[in-house]
């Protein structure tokens, strides 16, 4: 779960200035543990903060600049929104991720080149070493024109940074290196996934052009580099909250699609929920989440092959359920321990005798798919199921599909985001 707090919440914009008085941040109900909270009831296991935006307004004491929480009323400047942050997360028994933005519009060194990438390695040293562990560590390229220049981030060393610092940290960015971008901020991966990747083709954070947003969407079998994908969208129009977008909230139901369409096409999902100007997170939000953590369970959680049988039928995989079932949505996995190997998949299903004594055929497509990875989650039209049939038509390796379950979502006739965005 993404929180972004800052200037921006009260403000009512999406991009400071950096000109912002830090007298105006003052969220007086401020409740990490609620977020903490929340995102744990939810099944979230990651909570990433945003340090400090764009317009450099640090959310802790930064011995760097002045434009802190310590320069606010907030606490009576006494403040840490990132301490409070990393605590409430390992009181909920959950991880704890920072995101300070490389772009800094109140910086007077920004754009000097060595004098800024200094100060950004700086706070990211007092990120790093002074709230226990951090699981991930989030960069964008976010880069902006000054009187002084266009800043060049030096990439080895922020990198190295997190390495040495925190050596068990995931780094996410655009490229890399541990985690990429997915390539949009729509919720949605590509129908073809795959985690490997080559890095040649997404060179450095920040390249946005058709070539490498391609790369960072479908991945490359042939990538020397085990990349995951990390699909991050708002719960909200904005990454900030704004007063005015109070009811355009995600419901649950758009949230489990989105679900599907990222985790369930081998990618992760990063559902920002911001705050708002009280330092809480508000109640539609809370139960947009908390209805997508029943659904997902209600959708998801009953695997209607359980108990079922497998044989082979001339290499294909054939499972059969103690009775016949009613699905409209399958999920598969690879054991990607040993790899990911799959690059294209059919699913059957067997017709009533007869059915199959009209034409001969015994087995009717239900649906196919390109790539599987952790997780693959395909819908269709509700349809009795007698026997599921898994043809693998083309590898890279050993074919190694951990598990194939059926589904039944009770919302009826549902949107089909999860299948309609290639």
């Amino acid at each position: 779960m993404f929180v972004h707090l800052g200037m921006n919440t009260f403000t009512g914009r999406e991009w400071g200035e950096g000109t912002e008085d830090p007298a105006i941040f003052d969220p007086q109900h401020l409740d990490a543990r609620q977020w903490a909270r929340t995102a744990h009831e939810a099944g979230f296991g990651t909570l990433v903060l945003t340090a400090k935006h764009h317009d450099g307004f640090c959310l802790w004491p930064s011995a760097t600049t002045s434009h802190t929480v310590a320069a606010s009323p907030w606490r009576g400047g006494s403040g840490d929104v990132v301490r409070e942050a990393a605590e409430a997360c390992a009181a909920e028994g959950i991880r704890f991720g920072i995101y300070c933005s490389p772009w800094d519009r109140n910086a007077p060194s920004y754009g000097s080149g060595r004098g800024y990438d200094d100060l950004y390695i700086a706070q990211l040293t007092e990120l790093l070493t002074g709230y226990g562990d951090v699981a991930e560590v989030w960069f964008d390229g976010a880069v902006g024109e000054t009187a002084r220049g266009r800043q060049s981030y030096d990439w080895d060393r922020i990198f190295g940074t997190v390495r040495a610092l925190q050596p068990d940290a995931v780094i996410f960015s655009d490229a890399g290196p541990d985690v990429r971008w997915v390539g949009n901020e729509d919720g949605v991966a590509g129908a073809t996934c795959w985690s490997s990747i080559d890095p040649a083709r997404v060179p450095t954070p920040g390249r946005s052009d058709p070539w490498s947003l391609d790369s960072l969407r479908s991945g490359d079998p042939d990538g020397q580099v085990w990349r995951p994908a990390e699909t991050d969208v708002s719960i909200r129009p904005g990454w900030f909250w704004h007063e005015h977008e109070n009811g355009s909230v995600l419901d649950g139901g758009a949230l489990l699609d989105l679900y599907l369409a990222s985790v369930g096409r081998n990618s992760k999902l990063l559902l920002n929920v911001p705050p708002n100007r009280d330092g809480l997170l508000e109640r539609t939000d809370v139960a947009a989440l908390r209805s997508f953590a029943r659904l997902r369970e209600e959708v998801l959680g009953t695997d209607l092959l359980a108990g079922a049988t497998i044989s082979e039928d001339r290499g294909a995989l054939v499972i059969t359920p103690p009775a016949p079932v009613v699905a409209d949505l399958v999920t598969l996995a690879e054991d990607i321990e040993q790899g990911q190997h799959v690059a294209a998949f059919r699913l059957q299903v067997e017709v009533a005798e007869d059915e199959a004594a009209a034409d001969g055929e015994r087995w009717r497509p239900l649906t196919s798919g390109t790539t599987i990875g952790h997780l693959r989650a395909l819908r269709f039209p509700p349809i009795g199921v007698r026997r599921l049939r898994l043809v693998v038509d083309l590898t890279y390796g050993p074919a190694r599909v951990r598990s194939v379950s059926l589904h039944r979502d009770a919302r009826g006739e549902h949107r089909r985001r999860a299948d309609s965005h290639d």
